[in-house]
Formats: structure tokens, C-alpha cells, sequence
């Protein structure tokens, strides 16, 4: 393995030399991020603090640009933008004071291991106590249920007596499990939380999943992380997608399907998982296509309205 220390540098005006220990909360996407739950986290976070950058790494040496491509600006008769995508490490408070870390960016599509090393490496000199890492997956479950999410540890102790839906599967990796797998193996702590986002809301922003990350965070590390914002997004959002389920019938058929089977499973009479459907309540996944795409496009419209 080349030097993972050369895959990032401090910032200059960035004081490194003391530890300040703290949580890492890493955004750095995933293979799949249902409902976009990890960049709304990762940019309320930001938004709402007042963030310094510890440390950046040289993406040139991560990324695949041709597969997929930054974003250009042209004007007239030049070039005026170029929004590089970053891999940054920042630094912040939450309202207590405390510090704590948020590590931002795209999901390297190169050297994984010599990545992991290096925020391994960060980890222990910024003194940083816990990793927690979330995203969201599609379930077949209803947006009008409370939120569920599968918890994951280096340390049984931190998800408590959190009960799993999943047996032994076997999933695409992403570099947030791959993370959270190597600092256990190093004796590091490190959890994570997979959002149960509804499958047909996969493609879109859903807040409320993500405020439901935000609680996650907030309740097994015990920082008092601002809420307000997101909690008036996620009622907006809900509101959005609430109008266009009345609207549609298709989607109103689903969502009253998915309820039911939702209720059962708690009720603990029929299905014995949220993973189980029955055909005659749901219509095709053909069907389903277009319809929600369309509702989809509808649900961002209302919201930047």
C-alpha cells in the first residue's frame, strides 16, 4: 500500500498540533443512498454550524472523473465554473460546545483500503472517540409510518437491543461499511445506521429520513446538534408528498397497501418481514415505473415552488 499520510494534508490556518477529541460523522456516499439521506445530513450539518476544514485529500488520486463527471459552468464565450468535487474533513461545535467532526465528499472509486488507513490515521491524531456513518436504503415500506432503520456496530453495546430485519445477506460494498468494518478490526468504535427510506420515494429528497438520522446520531453519541431547519424540511416535504399521493391513485393504492402490510407485520398475525409483498395488493414494478416518476417530479416541483 502507498502512504496513506499522502493522501491528505492539514489546512494551514487549521490548529492540528492538540487533540481535540470528539465524534466523526462521515458523509462520503454510498452505493445506494435512498432518499438522499446522507448529502441533507451531511449539508444541515454544515449549514447550520459553523464548520472548519481540518484537512482535505487529493481526490486526482480517488476519483473517476469520466464516470462521473463535475459540472462545468460556460458563459457566453468561456468557462466560469467548475464545481471540483472535495474530500474534506471539518471541524465543529455542536451547542453545547463540544467538538466534533464531519468528513464530506464523494465516494472514492479508487484505493479504498489506502483511504480507510488514512482517516484511520486521523482518527488518532485528532483523538476522535466514535465513527458514525448512515445512509438509506428503499424498503417496502410507507412514508406515513414512523421511521425504521437497521443498526450496525463495532460494539454490540452501542445499537443496545436494536432488532435487524436482515438475516446473513450478502450487499455491494461501500466504503462507509468497509470503514466501519476495519476501525472495529483496529479496535477503533465506529456505527452505523441504514434509514429505511419507502422505495418509491428512493429517487427523490426525503428529510424525514434524514431527521430520523439526525436523531440517530444525536441519541448514540448524546451531542446536542441543531434540529429546526430539518424538522420545517421535513414538514414541508411530507406535506409535498402528501398532496400528490391524494392526487394519484396508483400512488394512493400503494401507499394504503403498504400500510396494511406495515400494521400486520407489527401486529405480528401474517407476515413475519417488512421484505414481504403480496402481488395482488401491489401492482407491477412496469406499472409502478412510470407513474412514480412522474409523481417524483411533481414532489421536487412543489417543494422549490
Amino acid at each position: 500500500m502507498l502512504n496513506p499520510s499522502a493522501l491528505y494534508r492539514f489546512e494551514t490556518d487549521a490548529d492540528h498540533t492538540v487533540p481535540r477529541p470528539g465524534v466523526l460523522v462521515v458523509t462520503l456516499g454510498a452505493f445506494v443512498d435512498a432518499g438522499q439521506i446522507q448529502s441533507v445530513l451531511g449539508g444541515h450539518l454544515l449549514e447550520t454550524g459553523d464548520p472548519e476544514v481540518v484537512a482535505s485529500f487529493d481526490d486526482d488520486q480517488l476519483l473517476d472523473y469520466r464516470g462521473r463527471r463535475p459540472a462545468m459552468v460556460f458563459d457566453t464565450n468561456r468557462w466560469v465554473e467548475y464545481d471540483d468535487p472535495t474530500m474534506l474533513l471539518h471541524r465543529l461545535t455542536d451547542r453545547d460546545g463540544q467538538t466534533y467532526y464531519v468528513l464530506t465528499g464523494p465516494e472514492p472509486d479508487y484505493q479504498w483500503e489506502r483511504v480507510i488507513e488514512a482517516i484511520r490515521e486521523l482518527v488518532v491524531r485528532l483523538g476522535i472517540t466514535l465513527v458514525v456513518h448512515t445512509h438509506g436504503i428503499p424498503m417496502a415500506v410507507p412514508h406515513t409510518r414512523p421511521v425504521g432503520m437497521t443498526a450496525h456496530a463495532t460494539d454490540a453495546s452501542l445499537i443496545g437491543d436494536t432488532v435487524s430485519p436482515f438475516g446473513r445477506v450478502q450487499v455491494p460494498g461501500s466504503i462507509g461499511a468497509l470503514l466501519e468494518m476495519r476501525l472495529g478490526e483496529s479496535g477503533h468504535q465506529a456505527v452505523g445506521f441504514a434509514i429505511h427510506v419507502p422505495h418509491y420515494l428512493a429517487g427523490a429528497e426525503w428529510a424525514e429520513g434524514a431527521l430520523a438520522a439526525l436523531n440517530a446520531v444525536v441519541d448514540v453519541t448524546g451531542l446536542n446538534l441543531p434540529n429546526d431547519d430539518l424538522v420545517l424540511r421535513a414538514r414541508s416535504n411530507q406535506q409535498a408528498i402528501a398532496a400528490e399521493v391524494e392526487g394519484n391513485d396508483d400512488a394512493r393504492a400503494v401507499v394504503t397497501a403498504l400500510e396494511q402490510q406495515y400494521d400486520t407485520y407489527l401486529e405480528g398475525k401474517q407476515r413475519p418481514s417488512l421484505l414481504a409483498t403480496e402481488a395482488s395488493q401491489l401492482p407491477s414494478a412496469d406499472e409502478l415505473g412510470a407513474d412514480f416518476e412522474n409523481f417524483l417530479r411533481h414532489v421536487a416541483d412543489d417543494e422549490t415552488s
